[in-house]
C-alpha cells in the first residue's frame, strides 16, 4: 500500500516543472533587466514581490523581441502577468528602481514558461483578454 501512494506521488510530481525563484537587489536610480528566449506561441507568467527597501515599491515593465512593451506596472508592491509570446525571440523583463535616490529594494520573482499554444485562435483570444485587462486597469481609480 505505502508503495503505491509512493509511485501516485511520483506520477504527480513528474507532471510540474520546477519553478524557480529569484532574489535581485535593484540598487537606487538603477535598472535590473532579464530575459528569456521562447518560440512564439509559448505562455509566459511572471510573478514578483519587492521583499525590502524603502516604500516596497518598484517599476517593472515586460518587453517583446521587438522592444515593444507588452505590460508595464508603476510603483507595485507585487504583480503577477501573464502573457502569451507572438514572436520567437528574447523576452525581456525589468525592474526599476529609479523613482528612489537613496534606498535600494529587493525583489523576489519568478518567470514561468509553459507550453507552446498551437492554435492561432487561442493566442488571439488571449491577447484579446490581455488587451481588456489593461484598459479595464487603466481606468481603475
Amino acid at each position: 500500500m505505502l508503495l503505491k501512494i509512493g509511485c501516485v506521488c511520483l506520477m504527480i510530481l513528474s507532471l510540474f516543472r520546477p519553478i524557480y525563484s529569484y532574489f535581485v537587489t535593484v540598487d537606487a536610480n538603477a535598472e535590473e533587466c532579464f530575459f528569456d528566449r521562447v518560440k512564439a506561441g509559448t505562455k509566459m507568467g511572471l510573478t514578483f514581490e519587492v521583499a525590502e527597501g524603502g516604500f516596497l515599491d518598484i517599476d517593472v515593465r515586460i518587453m517583446a523581441p521587438s522592444g515593444e512593451t507588452i505590460c508595464k506596472g508603476e510603483r507595485e508592491t507585487n504583480g503577477n502577468y501573464t502573457f502569451t509570446a507572438n514572436t520567437q525571440g528574447a523576452y525581456t523583463y525589468c525592474f526599476s528602481n529609479k523613482i528612489s535616490t537613496i534606498v535600494p529594494k529587493v525583489v523576489m520573482f519568478n518567470m514561468a514558461i509553459g507550453e507552446v499554444t498551437h492554435d492561432k485562435k487561442d493566442v488571439l483570444n488571449t491577447n484579446k483578454l490581455e488587451d481588456m485587462n489593461r484598459e479595464i486597469s487603466s481606468k481603475s481609480p
